[in-house]
């Protein structure tokens, strides 16, 4: 009786015999290679000394030449990670460039009231001639108990449960040299659905001088938090607060690697765009609970005071003090202006928006009133298509990108094909949202096809807007992709919307009609 083998062994079979082929391939290349090395070494030997040195210093030179660059080759990809943890340093603005932007925006009808607030918030703060030092830091690291021990008459909320400043608090102190400060307290970053993130950022970029308080070792967020205000050039103390809890070794291990980090030697060093960086040890005092031992042999917890020691970073910050105080203006002028322009920024993407959803209505409409004013079969399409073309246009000029003719083409023919594959179940979903209307006879196919234009328009008018914000360029695959997913999207939901709006039309007067239409 002939047995036949089962899979599993004749796959092991397979994996033994090619190991067997690639262990014999290895070797028969060692012994070439030995080969061939003794027989260079060999000739290398009997021939002139100077060809001998010659040969050497050509073939290490070929290898650093092929090691430099595959290095090259390799450094990005491997750096990527490392770098992507760092900000980069923003781009440098002037109070002149931000002005002929803030003019043009106004002209366009951009809303600029957070812009003028942070201008006028600047302006004030300029003619107070004050210094302003922002404490940051995660929830619950002590900066308001720091705060308290700095300022002893000062009554900052202190809470060892979830970070109870809510607010951002501000507070006056002259200084022993007669330097007048003022001291803000920023709500905790890290707080639950606050966002206080945001607002902590926001004000230590107004400060002339930033102190970071932790209380260990720095976390991914806290680092990329610090980094990013040192990239914009801005003096900054970080403060190792709570160091009570530590033994001195400890201490010591735990400066050394923030050192380290904070690429500060010695306690002080230079962080993104050559900006100082200061490590001090404090305690910002407050109660702690100790176990004591009685004569009896008995132990009770005992709460004791424990003492403020800020004396370092009282110093640290005179010391950034007695320095220009030009430098010091500078730098803050610098960070404020960066944020006046991410305000800029943020008003033009809402107006851009704005208007892009607006264009995307109108001509939603103005497709659905052709659609309806259709005669002869096949004028549809190209009133559609004369409406296409204009509404990318319109949405190019909008974010004031400049747009092919052939990719506007690209992008038309691209969604006509996933419209053709969709179109039955479109149709039959809009005439079935139509059922919510009862009494529309013979009017219903035309109020179908209408409503069915307003949703291809409504998803094309969203995927270039999308495409240009996002890409700054009209990519008409991306476009696309991001149309047929907005035009399968809540399906019926927009059906019953558009079906509505396309019986509003119908109703509407035919002089209006002509008037969207034109």
């Amino acid at each position: 009786m002939r047995h036949r083998l089962q899979p599993s062994k004749l796959i092991r079979v397979g994996l033994a015999l090619a190991v067997a082929l690639l262990t014999l391939l290895l070797l028969w290349t060692l012994l070439i290679l030995t080969d061939t090395a003794f027989d260079v070494w060999t000739r290398l030997r009997e021939g002139p000394t100077w060809f001998f040195y010659l040969y050497v210093a050509g073939f290490l030179a070929i290898s650093g030449v092929g090691g430099f660059a595959l290095w090259r080759l390799l450094r990005p990809r491997l750096g990527r990670r490392a770098r992507a943890e760092r900000p980069q340093a923003p781009p440098r603005v002037d109070r002149e460039e931000l002005e002929q932007r803030l003019e043009r925006g106004a002209a366009a009808g951009m809303d600029m009231a957070a812009v003028r607030r942070e201008l006028a918030l600047l302006k004030q703060r300029k003619a107070a001639g004050r210094i302003q030092v922002s404490f940051f830091g995660e929830i619950s690291s002590g900066k308001s108990s720091l705060i308290k021990a700095l300022l002893p008459e000062a009554k900052p909320a202190v809470s060892a449960t979830g970070g109870t400043t809510r607010e951002i608090a501000t507070y006056n102190w002259r200084s022993s040299s007669g330097d007048e400060l003022v001291l803000t307290d920023m709500p905790g970053t890290n707080e639950v659905g606050a966002g206080l993130d945001e607002t902590a950022r926001a004000e230590a970029m107004r400060a002339h001088l930033v102190v970071y308080v932790c209380d260990g070792d720095l976390s991914r967020t806290q680092f990329t938090d610090l980094s990013a205000l040192l990239a914009l050039g801005k003096p900054a103390i970080v403060a190792l607060n709570k160091t009570d809890r530590y033994q001195g070794s400890e201490l010591e291990l735990l400066l050394a690697r923030l050192r380290e980090r904070l690429q500060a030697p010695g306690g002080e060093g230079r962080g993104e765009e050559g900006s100082r960086v200061e490590l001090v040890a404090v305690q910002a005092g407050g109660k702690r609970e100790v176990l004591r031992v009685l004569p009896d042999g008995r132990e009770e917890r005992v709460v004791r005071e424990m003492p403020p020691r800020v004396e370092a970073l009282r110093t640290a910050l005179q010391r950034h003090l007695d320095e220009d105080p030009e430098v010091l203006e500078k730098l803050r002028d610098t960070s404020v202006f960066v944020l006046v322009a991410k305000r800029l920024d943020e008003a033009e993407l809402a107006h851009h928006r704005g208007r892009a959803e607006a264009l995307t209505r109108s001509y939603s409409r103005k497709a659905m009133v052709g659609a309806m004013a259709a005669i002869t079969p096949g004028s549809d399409l190209v009133i559609q298509g004369y409406l296409g073309v204009s509404m990318v246009k319109e949405l190019a000029n909008l974010y004031e990108i400049p747009v092919r003719r052939m990719d506007t083409d690209l992008l038309l023919e691209l969604v006509q094909k996933r419209v053709a594959r969709s179109s039955t179940i479109m149709l039959a979903v809009a005439g079935n949202a139509l059922k919510a209307f009862p009494g529309l006879g013979t009017l219903a196919g035309g109020i179908t096809h209408a409503a069915a234009y307003g949703m291809i328009f409504d998803a094309l008018g969203k995927a270039v807007a999308r495409s240009l914000e996002s890409r700054g360029a009209l990519r008409p695959a991306q476009a696309a992709q991001v149309f047929e997913e907005g035009l399968s999207g809540d399906l019926e939901a927009r059906a019953k919307r558009f079906a509505r709006l396309a019986l509003d039309i119908r109703e509407a007067p035919q002089a209006e009609r002509q008037g969207a239409n034109g």
